[in-house]
């Protein structure tokens, strides 16, 4: 992998990443399409790295009152819509790290988060008060942790999972845009966590792309992404997810016709 390469993937993730149309889905295909066959799992993870930095500048008042004052629902409701991501990380770990590489599965991943997007859509709009932090229920930061354990499958969008969730369950769409910007926290570190012995050892995935693209992909993670989260929080308050889910569902046929039938990325 090139520098040149590494920023455009870091811009590619900067941009979707807050969007919810998988990030990770697209670093994929792209990968495919530049012919990069180097492990890509840790690349993908710093970039990921570089999206959280933006989280943090953008969310940080949140983040400081959580700090502030740890005890509170707010902080459990995290704790808990985390813990379903954790056990199939730690549990499909490989298979995790070959969906990666080999993007088989990258097609019908796509269709799965159009599908997400579709019923969360129409889900939000069924009779019923809307709930706001103060009204938001175990329940609901449970259903909400168990689609981001689903969106561990490269091609299904963390936060279009996690904002289907939070939108069928009627959380308002300003706090549930942030609380699932604010899940992307935890969810990254622990990527980051379970990666970082690769770092360490020599691993193929890092001696594979050298540590300069990485770092390169990162900073455009982390300054494009800036720019997309405020744009994703405005726009999520204002308006509904269908156009993504169209996005998406075409990509995901796209994705199937050349897997199955052209072969010219796949």
């Amino acid at each position: 992998m090139t520098i040149f390469e590494a920023l455009i993937l870091g811009a590619i993730q900067g941009i979707t990443e807050f969007l919810p149309i998988s990030s990770s889905g697209h670093l994929v295909l792209f990968q495919k399409i530049f012919g990069i066959s180097e492990p890509a799992l840790l690349f993908d993870t710093m970039v990921h790295v570089g999206t959280l930095l933006a989280v943090f500048v953008v969310l940080w008042k949140d983040i400081w009152n959580i700090l502030r004052r740890p005890m509170q629902r707010l902080t459990g409701f995290l704790i808990l819509a985390t813990i379903p991501a954790v056990i199939v990380a730690l549990v499909f770990k490989d298979a995790i790290e070959d969906a990666f590489v080999s993007a088989t599965f990258l097609g019908f991943a796509f269709l799965i988060t159009a599908a997400l997007l579709m019923v969360s859509d129409l889900l939000s709009k069924r009779p019923g008060s809307i709930k706001g932090e103060t009204e938001m229920g175990w329940i609901d930061a449970l259903i909400i942790g168990i689609l981001q354990g689903v969106a561990i499958i490269p091609g299904v969008s963390r936060s279009g999972s996690t904002l289907s969730g939070a939108l069928s369950r009627k959380l308002d769409r300003g706090f549930a845009a942030r609380f699932s910007f604010l899940l992307s926290i935890p969810a990254i570190l622990g990527a980051l966590v379970l990666q970082l012995k690769d770092v360490f050892s020599g691993s193929p995935a890092v001696a594979g792309i050298g540590m300069a693209p990485i770092i390169a992909g990162t900073l455009a993670a982390a300054v494009v992404g800036f720019f997309s989260v405020r744009f994703m929080l405005n726009l999520v308050r204002e308006h509904s997810l269908w156009g993504f889910s169209v996005y998406v569902a075409v990509l995901g046929i796209l994705v199937l016709i050349d897997q199955y039938v052209s072969h010219v990325f796949f």
